[in-house]
């Protein structure tokens, strides 16, 4: 690393902030701003988005079944833990989208999470990140992409510059020894500038240091992404997805957070919020029916939502197969009818004002342009 990386780097201090979930930046050219959280683990589509009014739900559910979703309207409603979503979908800033998949079709996460994040057709088919390759579409600013976490994610990977920080495991530095360093560095022009710089971020970090639950985690993402000069991309990673024991509870739980994480990015952002967009996305879905331990096992199609000021929402996007047997993705998950990249390829260049098919064609392998998925956030 170079000695200016290190010092911008060390100097912000960020240590305790570093927790799950984890925070990347990129940084660009434009008054937009784009937030991609992946949901690692598979994330059950079914009780997120809940298709209530399906004759086999119940059927099929049974004990995990949703018996009082927030109605979106008269086939959807929302797990009861989605509150804050629910406002902005009334408010017309949520959109959801049902029976969603990537083009991968078995059921191990790390090759999923591969084909999701990468942007192939199969694992391991390319080496670098779809959002990387977005971030490339976009004019470049005087800033680096910056990821607040001990690994870049493979969404992030490739051409685009990007500066990953670990946490340290040592203590974090006193105030009063900040300021006794940045004094050595009063009389030099170039490194009394990074010096400053690092201590604007080490503030922005500080705010929320001490608070570790997933609406401070939001906060934090959205104190650097409505920085003047600052990041306009980030991804955000959330784990524990993978259901297969006691989900009633553990859901319930994971989409609080999700719900807290969300509204903590549009507390934060405040008046930048109508010109955000927030894409939620998962690797695959779950099994209709339940197992024995009270959860589900590794599926295929999911949910999708997308949130921001900058969404055309208030609406459900979806091309509802049914979960009657004969409907069934080999005969136990819910039929993917929408291509979630195609979603993804929409998404980022309805927000980016970029056209959609190049985008289509510059992110994913092999991937076409959907008609049927359009008009996902507002010009």
């Amino acid at each position: 690393m170079e000695r200016r990386q290190f010092l911008t780097l060390a100097g912000a201090g960020l240590g305790s902030m570093l927790i799950a979930p984890r925070i990347v930046f990129a940084n660009v050219e434009t008054d937009r701003r784009f937030v991609f959280i992946i949901q690692r683990g598979a994330a059950d589509g079914l009780n997120t988005i809940v298709p209530y009014a399906d004759p086999a739900y119940r059927a099929l559910r049974g004990p995990l079944a949703i018996d009082d979703p927030i109605k979106l309207d008269g086939t959807f409603g929302l797990h009861p833990s989605l509150t804050g979503l629910r406002k902005l979908h009334q408010d017309k800033q949520a959109l959801f989208v049902h029976a969603v998949a990537s083009p991968y079709r078995e059921r191990s996460h790390f090759d999923g999470q591969n084909v999701l994040e990468s942007g192939g057709s199969s694992p391991y088919e390319r080496k670098d990140g779809w959002l990387n390759r977005l971030v490339g579409m976009l004019p470049k600013s005087r800033g680096e992409a910056i990821a607040f976490a001990p690994t870049i994610p493979l969404a992030l990977r490739g051409e685009a510059d990007v500066t990953s920080y670990a946490p340290s495991a040592l203590p974090e530095a006193p105030d009063d020894l900040m300021m006794r360093v940045g004094k050595l560095y009063d009389a030099d022009e170039q490194l009394h500038a990074l010096w400053s710089s690092a201590m604007e971020t080490r503030a922005l970090g500080a705010v929320n240091a001490q608070r570790k639950d997933a609406a401070s985690v939001g906060r934090t993402a959205a104190g650097f992404l409505s920085k003047a000069g600052g990041p306009r991309v980030a991804m955000i990673e959330t784990s524990g997805w993978d259901t297969h024991s006691g989900q009633q509870a553990r859901l319930a739980n994971q989409l609080r957070a999700l719900d807290a994480l969300i509204d903590g990015l549009h507390v934060g952002l405040s008046d930048i919020w109508k010109d955000t967009t927030v894409l939620v996305a998962t690797e695959f879905g779950r099994t209709v029916a339940v197992n024995g331990t009270g959860g589900t096992d590794h599926g295929t199609a999911s949910a999708a939502m997308i949130a921001g000021g900058a969404v055309n929402g208030g609406r459900v996007l979806a091309d509802w197969p049914g979960l009657s047997a004969g409907a069934l993705y080999q005969g136990r998950d819910l039929a993917p009818t929408l291509d979630l990249d195609a979603l993804i390829a929409v998404t980022s260049a309805e927000t980016f004002g970029l056209d959609p098919q190049e985008t289509m064609r510059r992110l994913f392998a092999g991937g076409r342009f959907d008609p049927a998925i359009s008009n996902v956030v507002r010009k």
